[in-house]
This record gives C-alpha cells, structure tokens and sequence, in this order.
C-alpha cells in the first residue's frame, strides 16, 4: 500500500512508518521541518511539507494513497475532515488516533476509580474531553460515507521509539523532574491508575488494523495498567532516589501545565482493549511498565 501518515516525525507516527515500512509499505509523510523531512527521506520515507492548516494538501494527499494514518492530533477536527473529504466513497481506510484520557477523571492522584471501559461501555466523558469525544464519533460515523474509518484509542504508552522521535510523553516526563531536581514526584498520592501499552505493540496494532480492522471500529489500546504511585517509586528505584513525594495539582501545574497536570497524571484512566485481541487477534508481548522502567528505561 501507498500509505500517507500525518505525524510522522513524531513519536507514535515515526514508530508507526518505521513498522509498515518494513512489512513493504511505502510511506508519505506529512512533516513542517526541512531537516526532519531530510532525515525521513534518509530513512526510505518520503517527506511532504506542510501542517495540519494545509488542507488542500491534506485532501489531496488522502485521495492520492491507499491509506491514511493520524498520528499528528486528537483534537485537530480540521485536518481530519480534510483527510476524510480526499478518502469519502473511496473504501480506503483511515487510522485516526486518539487517546485514553478522553475518559479521564478529576481525581488529582488521590482516588482510585473503580470504573474500568471497554469498547461496550458508554463512556463517562469529562467537558473538557467532550470535543475530542466529538471528534472520534464524527470519524466512525464517516464509515457511512464510504470511509473504512478507524479509531485507536491508545493508553499511557512506553518505549523507546523507531522514528525521529524516540520518546514517549508521560514516563519521560517524570524521569526528566526526577533528573533535574533528584526528587521523584507524583500528583497527589499517585494512587490513580493508568492503563498502559508499549509502543511494539502499539504499532503491531495498527498494522492488524490497516489490513483487516472493519469499516466504523474502535479499539482501545491496552496491555496492563499500574498506579503513578508504582511508576513514580519504579522510576526512583532506577535511578536510586529517595521516597516519591506529592505534588498538589497547582504545584505540577506549575511545571507541567494544567492539562498534564490533571489529566495526564491526575486522573483515572482505565480500560480494556477486548475488541482488538477478540476481532484482529492482537496478542500484545510486553506485560509491564514498572519491569521496563527499572531494566530497560532510556536514561538519556
């Protein structure tokens, strides 16, 4: 397949060209620095130049492939609707990614949810999630207009990356506090749990999905879960810190900013990933986030 990405210098993307390139994929890849489209064409891909804003070119480039992937935004509704206008009453199909913190509470570290979703479960969705909710309802509802549309609602993911980019958000973000400051830190007791997969499996997923996920599928992205209070203390122990301490959501806010602060390491996030083991036969191979923290976790 010709397959256009949109994200590819990032870490999901890249990882994701990077897998389907080495199945014999050939690859597209929307990218807005000319020194990242350099090393991408180095790497076998080829590089379009432009931003999520260009939409002639994003239309253009899904009615040009046989394939698109999103792996850019969650929450940039203009670039999909460009990308789904090029691919309507084709029968090609469209990854879009989102993420698990659609369903992400307000527990600031200090509550453990015992809500855990599934792709059956109606979903519990926070206001300032409701446009990104939105938005994978409106992709899976373009499965009526000839658009084999797909939404992989991806978990907490870790790993090193294949692509330009080879880090992940939250795991690094912790480590780099820790490094900095010789203080491992946790927003409130961190006794808040996350779903979690590595990115290996991540993209063998959306392989499994490109081939033969159905027109209208949404899947959540998981193997495992673990509470910040575990990853925080698995993070400590690699680097051979003290105890973690508590951040309140203001003073992590401070460092992080209020979206990460609350949601990308305040909240619940839990689910499981049943259609996508039941339906593609996905069989994830990685089964812990602390063991990879403590043996294999990057420290540059």
């Amino acid at each position: 397949m010709n397959v256009f990405i949109a994200g590819v210098a990032g870490y999901i993307g890249g990882s994701i060209a990077q897998r389907l390139r080495s199945e014999g994929h050939a690859i597209r890849g929307l990218v807005r620095d000319p020194a990242q489209a350099k090393a991408l064409a180095a790497s076998g891909i080829t590089p379009v130049l432009g931003d999520l804003d260009a939409l002639h070119l994003l239309t253009s480039e899904a009615a040009g492939a046989d394939a698109v992937v999103n792996a850019a935004s969650s929450d940039h509704r203009a670039s999909v609707e460009a990308m789904l206008q090029g691919l309507r009453a084709s029968s090609k199909p469209l990854l879009h990614t989102s993420g698990s913190s659609v369903i992400g509470d307000d527990a600031r570290g200090d509550r453990l949810s015992e809500q855990v979703f599934d792709e059956t479960t109606p979903f519990i969705v926070e206001p300032s999630k409701q446009e990104r909710h939105a938005l994978d309802t409106a992709i899976l509802a373009a499965a009526e207009e000839g658009v084999r549309s797909i939404v992989l609602c991806n978990t907490m993911i870790y790993g090193r990356g294949n692509g330009l980019h080879a880090a992940s958000a939250q795991i690094p973000t912790l480590l780099a506090q820790a490094q900095a400051t010789g203080v491992v830190r946790v927003v409130g007791q961190g006794i808040n749990r996350w779903s979690n997969v590595h990115i290996d499996d991540v993209t063998a997923l959306y392989s499994l999905a490109l081939q033969s996920a159905p027109p209208g599928a949404f899947y959540f992205v998981e193997n495992g879960e673990a509470s910040f209070a575990e990853i925080g203390a698995a993070i400590a122990r690699r680097l051979g810190l003290g105890p973690v301490q508590s951040w309140t959501v203001e003073e992590a806010t401070r460092a992080w900013g209020e979206g990460q602060a609350r949601y990308s390491f305040g909240s619940n996030s839990r689910v499981r990933a049943l259609r996508a083991r039941r339906e593609l036969g996905w069989s994830p191979s990685h089964l812990s986030v602390t063991d990879w923290i403590e043996r294999e976790m990057p420290l540059d």
